[in-house]
C-alpha cells in the first residue's frame, strides 16, 4: 500500500498535469480499483453555473436599433461563489448613462439578499455608447438573482480565437515624433506626415461552460476594440459585441448566453473608423466576430475541471500632474493662432481652383491651345494668373491645416483641464483603484477600471505564468484612459493620453502587481 503522502502527491501531480487529458472521475476510480485510495472516497465535486440576460434598453431615448442587456454569469462550488456580469454600456459609473453608485448599490443588494461578497462580483461595461435604462441596478440584481436560481453542473473548457479584420490601433505616429489619435472630435493629419501605426490584438479569450448533456450553457469571449461603430439608422445599440453576441447565441444550444469582456481597447477602434464613402455599420464586423469566437469554439473542448477562484486586490497609483504641459500648450495654441494669415481665397473660390489645378497641373485655366498661343506671342498672362492662384491656395490650406491642429489641441487641452483639476481637488497624489483575478479551469483573468491601451493586454500576455491568461479593462468602476508610459510621453497630442489621471510610473506598478496577481490564480 502506498504512503499517504505519495498518495496525495499522485493526486496533485494527476490533477495539474494529465487532467486535461483524463477526466478526474476517470482518474479517482482507477486508484480506487487499484486499492490506492478507501473505498467510497469522495469524487471532487462538479462546478455550477447559472447564466442570465435582461433587457437594459432605454427606449424612451430614441429609436431602438438593436436591444442592450445586462447579462449574470454565477459560478459556485463548495466554497466559492464568482459573478461576472456584462454590461451593454459605456462604463460603469463616471461617464456614460450609469450613475457613480451603481456598483455599490448591486453590490450590497446581492451580498444582502444572495449572499453573495462584494468582492465576489465582477462587472465589465462593452463600452458601447447605447443608451441604459435608469434602473439598469435593480436589472442587474434581476439578472443575478436568476442566474443563482439555475445553477446546474457544468463541464468547463478555454481557447483562443483570432479576428484581426474588424479593427485598427487609432493612434498615428507621426514623422516629427509625436502621435495623435483617429477621432470624429477632429482631423487626421496629412498623409505624408503619418509615419507608423500601432498594434492590435487579434486574440480571442473564451471560456466555455457545458451542461453535462452537451448543451452550452454560456460563453464568455474576451476582445480588445472600441465598439463605437453605430449602425445607419443612428438607433440605439449595443454595437459590434451587441451583434457577435447575438452571432455566437443564435447558433448554439438553445439559451446559451454569450458575455462579452472588454479588453485592452483604449486605443483600439472599429477599421476605416472614418470612412465617409459606406454608412457606418457595426453589423457586419460584429458578425465577424462572433463567426470568429464560433470557430475558435469548435476546438475548445469542455471537461469536468473544478478549479475555480477569486481575489480582489487594491493597487496604488500615482496622479498625474500636467499643469506644466498645459501651459505649454496654451503657448503653443498661441504660437498657432498667430501663425493664421489673411488670405484672398475663400470655401467658394477655393473648391472650383483646388479641382483645377489637380485636374490640370500643366494647362489649369484653360485648354493647351490657349497657353500656346500666349508663348508664341511672348505673353505670359495665364502663367501669372497660375502662380498667383496658386501661391493663394498655398495660403489658403496652410491655414486649414493649422486650424485642424488648433482644434485637436483644444480639444485635448480641455480633457488636461479637467483631469488637473480633479487631481488637484483630490487633495492625493495616488488613487486606489480595484484589480480583479478570476480563475475558472484554465480561463484566467485579469481586471482593471481604466480603458487599458492594448500593448498593455500584449505585455501581460507574453509575461503571464498561465497559457490561457486574459486582461479586461472597463471593470468594476472607471478611471478614464490608462495609456503606456511611453504614450504618456506624448500628453495632450492624443486622447489617450489627454483623457487621463494617472502618471507615466504607473504602469510599471500596474504591471507588476497583475503578475504577481495572476501567480496566485
Amino acid at each position: 500500500m502506498m504512503a499517504a503522502f505519495e498518495i496525495n502527491g499522485l493526486l496533485r501531480k494527476s490533477r495539474r498535469q494529465v487532467c486535461h487529458r483524463i477526466p478526474l472521475a476517470i482518474l479517482m476510480a482507477t486508484l480506487g480499483g487499484l486499492g490506492f485510495l478507501p473505498t467510497g472516497a469522495a469524487v471532487a465535486a462538479q462546478l455550477r453555473a447559472g447564466v442570465a440576460k435582461v433587457d437594459i434598453t432605454n427606449r424612451e431615448a430614441g429609436p431602438v436599433n438593436d436591444p442592450l442587456y445586462v447579462k449574470a454569469l454565477v459560478l459556485k462550488d463548495d466554497a466559492t461563489t464568482a459573478v461576472i456580469i456584462t454590461v451593454d454600456a459605456v462604463a460603469i459609473g463616471e461617464i456614460g448613462h450609469i450613475k457613480n453608485d451603481y456598483l455599490a448599490k448591486v453590490r450590497s443588494r446581492l451580498e444582502k439578499e444572495l449572499s453573495i461578497k462584494p468582492e465576489s462580483v465582477l462587472v465589465n461595461a462593452s463600452h458601447c455608447h447605447g443608451i441604459v435604462c435608469g434602473d439598469v441596478d435593480q436589472r442587474t440584481f434581476q439578472a443575478v438573482k436568476e442566474a443563482t436560481e439555475n445553477l446546474v453542473p457544468v463541464n468547463v473548457g478555454a481557447g483562443v480565437g483570432h479576428e484581426n479584420r474588424i479593427m485598427e490601433n487609432r493612434r498615428l505616429k507621426l514623422k516629427n515624433g509625436k502621435e495623435i489619435d483617429v477621432r470624429h472630435a477632429y482631423s487626421v493629419p496629412p498623409d505624408d506626415v503619418v509615419a507608423e501605426v500601432g498594434p492590435v490584438d487579434p486574440e480571442i479569450g473564451i471560456l466555455r461552460l457545458d451542461r453535462n448533456d452537451g448543451q452550452t450553457l454560456a460563453v464568455v469571449y474576451n476582445f480588445a476594440c472600441h465598439p463605437i461603430q453605430g449602425v445607419p439608422s443612428g438607433g440605439n445599440t449595443a454595437d459590434l459585441t451587441g451583434f457577435a453576441s447575438r452571432v455566437i447565441e443564435d447558433n448554439l444550444s438553445e439559451g446559451t448566453i454569450a458575455l462579452f469582456l472588454q479588453g485592452c481597447g483604449g486605443d483600439i477602434n472599429p477599421v476605416a473608423y472614418k470612412d465617409v464613402n459606406s454608412p457606418r455599420n457595426a453589423e457586419p464586423l460584429g458578425n465577424m466576430l462572433g463567426l470568429s469566437t464560433l470557430q475558435a469554439l469548435r476546438k475548445v473542448q469542455s471537461k469536468k475541471d473544478d478549479r475555480l477562484k477569486v481575489i480582489q486586490e487594491t493597487v496604488r497609483l500615482p496622479r498625474a500632474d500636467v499643469a506644466e504641459r498645459i501651459l505649454s500648450m496654451e503657448a503653443e495654441q498661441q504660437k498657432m493662432l498667430q501663425s493664421l494669415q489673411g488670405t484672398s481665397l475663400n470655401l467658394k473660390t477655393f473648391i472650383p481652383l483646388a479641382v483645377k489645378y489637380n485636374l490640370s497641373s500643366e494647362f489649369p485655366s484653360y485648354s493647351s491651345h490657349r497657353y500656346l498661343l500666349e508663348k508664341m506671342l511672348k505673353r505670359d498672362d495665364l502663367v501669372k494668373l497660375d502662380a498667383e492662384n496658386r501661391s493663394n491656395m498655398k495660403a489658403y490650406i496652410d491655414n486649414i491645416y493649422v486650424m485642424e491642429q488648433l482644434t485637436r489641441t483644444q480639444t485635448n487641452l480641455a480633457l488636461l483641464r479637467k483631469h488637473q483639476a480633479d487631481n488637484v481637488a483630490a487633495g492625493s497624489q495616488t488613487i486606489d483603484v480595484e484589480m480583479v483575478g478570476v480563475r475558472v479551469g484554465e480561463f484566467v483573468l485579469v481586471t482593471f477600471p481604466g480603458e487599458l491601451t492594448v500593448q498593455i493586454g500584449l505585455n501581460l500576455k507574453k509575461k503571464a505564468p498561465h497559457d490561457l491568461a486574459f486582461v479586461a479593462g472597463y471593470t468594476n468602476g472607471y478611471i478614464y484612459y490608462a495609456p503606456t508610459a511611453e504614450q504618456l510621453r506624448n500628453v495632450g497630442g492624443a486622447q489617450e493620453d489627454s483623457d487621463c489621471i494617472l502618471a507615466p510610473a504607473w504602469q510599471q506598478i500596474f504591471e507588476e502587481r497583475a503578475l504577481a496577481l495572476l501567480k496566485k490564480l
